[in-house]
C-alpha cells in the first residue's frame, strides 16, 4: 500500500462557479470544460471534473477498499472545510478507481484533485483542494480554473481520428469461444448458476491517441451514460454499482442484452418482446439483481425495486434493468459511507456470477488475463460519506500513447451459446471502438 499524505492539513474551499470570472471562457457544457488529464464522472449534462493530482492512495489485495476507506479517513480528521453549498460532491472530495480482483496487481486508487468544477441541478461549484499550508480562496480557484482553460490545446475533438487496427489480446476469438464452451460445462456439472467471462482487444494507433477527445466523443455519443475518467481508465458505463446521497442508496442493475446493429425500424417494443420473452436473458438478469439485493440488505433498513425490469436502450444495445432503492441503516450513530457498500457489493453477479465465490474462481480459469481495473469499481466520494460508483464498463486502460486495450464481457447461463456470446462483447466494445474511430 502506498498513501501519500501531505504534512499540513487538508484545506478545502467550495464556491460558486462564476462564468463571468473565466477570462471569456463561457463553457456551454461540462464536457466543454474537459482537459487533457482531467479526472471526469459526467452524465446528462452534470457531474465532477477534476484537474490536478496533490494527494492518492494506492494498493493492492483484498484490503484495498477498507485501507483506502481508513486513508481518506485520516485525510478528513485534521481537514479545514469550507462548504457554504453542501450538497453531494461539495467540500473535500476524491475521485477512484478499484481492480476488479484482489489478486490484481494493478493498483487501485483515490486521488484528491487539486481543483474539482462541479455540476448538479442547475448549480455549479469550484472547489479547491490544498496540503502546503496555503488557504484556498474564491479568486485562486478560479484562477487555478483559467489556468486550465488557457493551457488546453486539446479541448476541441478533431475530425479526424488516428489510424489505428484491432488484434485480439490474450485469447483469440476462438479460444474465447472454448472458455465460454468450458464455462456452460462448469455450469451443467453444478453448484454454479452464471459466470462472466471477459475478453481483451488491443488497439494501435500510428499516431498517438488524444485522451480528451475520446472522453468529449463518449459524453457526446453515450449521454444517458456515466462517462468516467480516472488517469488511463476511460470509459462510459451504464451501470451504477452504488450512488449514496444522505440516507438513500440507489445501484442500477443491467444483465440481459440485445445488439442494435440489425434492430428492426421499430424498437423498444421488440427489445422488451425479444428480452422480455427470453428465459436466458430474464433468467442472467433475476441473478444480478438477487445477487445485489442480499449483500446490500445488512446496510438497510428498507430496499424496493420493480417486480420487473425495464429496457435500458442505448445507442449500441438494449438491456434488461432494474434500479434498486434502499433507505440506509443507522449503526450507532453512523451511516455506512459508500465506499464501504463498495466494498460489500463488488463484485456482483452482473460481472462476476452466482454464486460469487466460485465464479471468480472459474473467471481467473478460464479468461487467462488480469482484468485490472475493467469491471471494477469507478466513480468518487466526498467527506460526508456521499459518492457514485460505476462499474467500470464499456471501458479502456490507454497504455501508452500509441496503444489501447478494450474489454468486454458477457453472462454465461447454461443456456448460453459462444457465437451468441462473442458477438454480444464486439457490441460491447462498441462505444469505445467509436470513441477511437474504429470499427468491429
Amino acid at each position: 500500500m502506498t498513501a501519500i499524505l501531505g504534512t499540513h492539513p487538508l484545506r478545502t474551499l467550495t464556491t460558486a462557479l462564476d462564468a463571468a470570472a473565466l477570462g471569456g471562457h463561457s463553457a456551454a457544457t461540462p464536457a466543454d470544460l474537459l482537459a487533457s488529464d482531467a479526472f471526469c464522472w459526467l452524465r446528462r449534462g452534470e457531474g465532477l471534473l477534476g484537474y490536478g493530482e496533490i494527494a492518492q492512495f494506492s494498493g493492492t489485495g483484498p484490503e484495498r477498499f477498507a485501507d483506502a476507506e481508513q486513508w481518506w479517513k485520516d485525510m478528513l480528521a485534521g481537514a479545514l472545510v469550507r462548504d457554504p453549498i453542501r450538497v453531494p460532491g461539495t467540500g473535500a472530495l476524491a475521485f477512484g478507481s478499484f481492480a476488479f480482483s484482489k489478486s490484481s496487481p494493478h493498483p487501485s486508487v483515490l486521488v484528491i484533485p487539486e481543483l474539482v468544477v462541479g455540476f448538479r441541478d442547475g448549480t455549479a461549484w469550484l472547489t479547491h483542494h490544498t496540503l502546503d499550508g496555503t488557504v484556498p480562496t474564491a479568486d485562486s480557484a478560479h484562477a487555478l480554473l483559467r489556468g486550465v482553460l488557457s493551457s488546453e490545446a486539446e479541448r476541441t475533438t478533431p475530425d479526424t481520428p488516428s489510424a489505428g487496427t484491432v488484434r485480439s489480446g490474450a485469447l483469440t476469438e476462438e479460444q474465447w469461444k472454448e472458455s465460454v464452451a468450458e464455462g456452460v460445462r462448469a455450469i451443467g456439472r453444478g453448484g454454479l448458476d452464471k459466470v462472466v467471462l471477459a475478453r481483451d482487444v488491443l488497439a494501435s494507433f500510428e499516431e498517438p491517441v488524444r485522451r480528451v477527445s475520446i472522453l468529449q466523443r463518449l459524453v457526446r455519443l453515450y449521454g444517458e451514460c456515466w462517462t468516467y475518467g480516472v488517469r488511463g481508465l476511460v470509459g462510459a458505463t451504464p451501470e451504477m454499482l452504488i450512488k449514496v446521497d444522505g440516507t438513500t442508496a440507489q445501484a442500477r442493475v443491467l444483465a440481459g442484452t440485445l445488439d442494435r446493429e440489425d434492430e428492426p425500424a421499430g424498437s423498444v417494443g421488440f427489445a422488451a418482446s425479444v428480452l422480455g420473452g427470453s428465459a436466458k436473458q430474464r433468467q442472467e438478469h433475476d441473478f444480478a439483481v438477487r445477487s445485489l439485493t442480499r449483500q446490500l440488505a445488512p446496510f438497510a433498513t428498507d430496499l424496493s425495486f420493480p417486480a420487473e425490469p425495464f429496457i435500458l436502450e442505448l445507442p449500441n444495445v438494449w438491456h434488461l434493468a432494474s434500479d434498486v432503492i434502499a433507505e440506509l441503516a443507522d449503526f450507532e450513530g453512523h451511516l455506512p459511507t459508500s465506499l464501504a457498500l463498495v466494498e460489500a457489493l463488488h463484485p456482483t453477479a452482473a460481472v462476476c456470477g452466482t454464486p460469487r465465490e466460485g465464479a471468480g474462481k472459474l473467471i481467473l480459469e478460464l479468461e487467462r488475463m488480469d482484468r485490472g481495473p475493467y469491471a471494477g469499481p469507478v466513480g468518487w466520494l466526498d467527506g460526508a460519506g456521499n459518492g457514485e460508483w460505476g462499474i467500470a464498463l464499456r471501458g479502456a486502460v490507454l497504455e501508452d500513447p500509441l496503444s489501447v486495450r478494450l474489454y468486454a464481457g458477457a453472462g454465461i447461463v447454461e443456456a448460453s451459446d459462444p457465437d451468441a456470446e462473442l458477438a454480444e462483447t464486439w457490441a460491447k466494445f462498441r462505444p469505445m471502438l467509436q470513441a477511437l474511430g474504429l470499427h468491429a
